[in-house]
């Protein structure tokens, strides 16, 4: 007769724990960990969205955690106390050419550095990563001086010009867009460029029948850096640009006046530029962390 089975103490139901499961001090380490890191990044965006929906004088007055009249008026007055459509128009334009000079470069060179042995490779290779080590005030005096000689002596206008600051966001994004393109084009097999050449294909057939659709993930990687660099940048957009050509993270200045600074659509024009970035991300995540991570098993 087999014996009555054993009540074990948290009942017969209860669970045994995995021997290769962590410890539980370790799991709500974590737990506590994480929660403590979530706060910390939402809260400030809780303060923006928050006070974006208030009037002016609770946002100018002490800090209320709960909103004591919500408003959407400040999403409303953005448009009209500075010209944000037009910065937007104008952050749209220049980050949108950077993005594509970018990436149709970096496609091209990267193509040239990963196939083919040329003298200076390694020199080359080393070059363009190397300038990234430099900070960007560096190269503002240069840049600055050598667009209005370029303006006076040509009469090309690049100082205050759209192309002009496309140009000089090249600078930044194009050598890292090149760096990444190349470690990725290597993990793509030779074998399927040797292939598309038995079907007849030169070296430009190759790189946009074969070798672009396989560094798709890449691509778009390279792709959302050279657009988020180009959309957040505040530096050489002071300085590079006009009343006419000023981008979105210089326009943020303009609700800032001599007699008042209007926090609330500071805020609100805040979350509004910020929807492209967030979006872009969003969509193409799952390509962005398959481009930078270049080099793994395909």
């Amino acid at each position: 007769m087999a014996s009555p089975s054993v009540r074990e103490p948290g009942g017969a139901a209860a669970r045994r724990r995995s021997p290769t499961a962590p410890p539980r001090s370790f799991v709500w380490t974590r737990r506590i960990f994480l929660t403590a890191l979530a706060c910390f990044v939402l809260l400030p965006v809780y303060v923006m969205v928050s006070s974006s929906l208030k009037p002016l004088e609770d946002v100018s007055g002490s800090f209320h955690w709960l909103p004591e009249a919500l408003t959407v008026r400040p999403y409303l007055d953005i448009w009209r106390t500075v010209p944000l459509a037009h910065y937007f128009a104008n952050s749209l334009i220049v980050a949108g050419s950077a993005t594509v000079c970018s990436v149709v470069i970096a496609v091209f060179a990267a193509y040239a550095v990963s196939r083919y042995r040329f003298r200076g490779k390694r020199l080359f290779t080393v070059t363009v990563l190397s300038t990234q080590m430099f900070p960007g005030i560096l190269f503002l005096l240069p840049l600055f001086l050598i667009f209005v000689n370029i303006g006076n002596s040509t009469g090309l206008a690049l100082y205050g010009s759209r192309g002009g600051l496309i140009l000089t966001y090249l600078t930044f994004s194009l050598p890292f867009s090149i760096w990444m393109l190349i470690g990725y084009f290597e993990s793509v097999p030779r074998e399927l460029d040797e292939a598309a050449a038995v079907d007849g294909c030169g070296p430009l057939g190759a790189l946009f029948r074969v070798v672009v659709p396989a560094a798709v993930p890449g691509i778009v990687a390279v792709a959302v850096y050279a657009f988020m660099t180009a959309w957040g940048e505040v530096l050489f957009a002071s300085v590079m640009t006009n009343d006419t050509t000023r981008t979105l993270s210089v326009g943020l200045q303009g609700y800032a006046t001599q007699n008042d600074v209007y926090w609330n659509q500071v805020m609100a024009a805040s979350l509004v530029v910020s929807v492209p970035v967030v979006a872009g991300f969003l969509l193409l995540q799952r390509y962005l962390v398959a481009g930078l991570t270049a080099g793994a098993v395909k």
